[in-house]
Formats: C-alpha cells, structure tokens, sequence
C-alpha cells in the first residue's frame, strides 16, 4: 500500500498512525496538530480531494494556517530530479501526492 507506506515514512510523525494528531513529534510543535480523520465530516460529508492535494503540495492558499508543515510537493521533487528525466518529475510528484490523498480518504471516519 504506497500512499499507507508514504504516510508512515513522512506524516506519521506529526499527525500519527491513527491520523488523529497524536503523533510522537506533537509535544515538539508550537500548535496542535488537526485530526486528518475528520476532513470529510468537517466538508459536508465530502472527502476535499483538490484542497488536501494543494495542501501537500504547498500550493494551497492560506487555508491551512501557517506552513509549519513541511511542503512535500517540494520534497518530492527533489526526489523526482535525482531518480529520473525531468519531463516526468511531475508524475513522479503528482503519483505521490494522490497517494497520499487516497490513504487519507480511507482514514476518514464514516
């Protein structure tokens, strides 16, 4: 399961195996960390697909508040530039973004 295994390595940290925001790094940081299993619930029932995309990717506005967390879209393509060709970096990145954003579904409460 890539988009589990991307979460364990890069998010699990801060927002915790459960999703919930209780990670081991969450008495570390200077704000609480937001329960990512109550995306959908606080949308009208609707998982916000594009807004969680923009978010990984650093390309949302100011809606998440402030950029405390890292921006992986970057991270990513740092990735991307030393694995392969650049024409397809960005499916490289966009591939592990929406991973994350499916795995992220999955963890919604319902």
């Amino acid at each position: 399961d890539f988009g589990k295994r991307l979460y364990d390595t890069n998010c699990a940290v801060c927002h915790g195996a459960s999703g919930k925001g209780d990670g081991v790094y969450v008495d570390l940081l200077k704000r609480p960390i937001g329960d990512l299993t109550t995306m959908a619930r606080r949308n009208g029932g609707v998982f916000p697909v594009a807004w969680t995309f923009e978010v990984i990717n650093g390309t949302a506005g100011t809606g998440h508040g402030t950029r405390d967390m890292p921006i992986w879209g970057d991270e990513f393509r740092v990735q991307a530039e030393a694995a392969i060709e650049a024409p397809y970096s960005d499916f490289f990145v966009r591939g592990r973004i929406l991973a994350l954003v499916e795995y992220l579904n999955r963890l919604q409460a319902r």
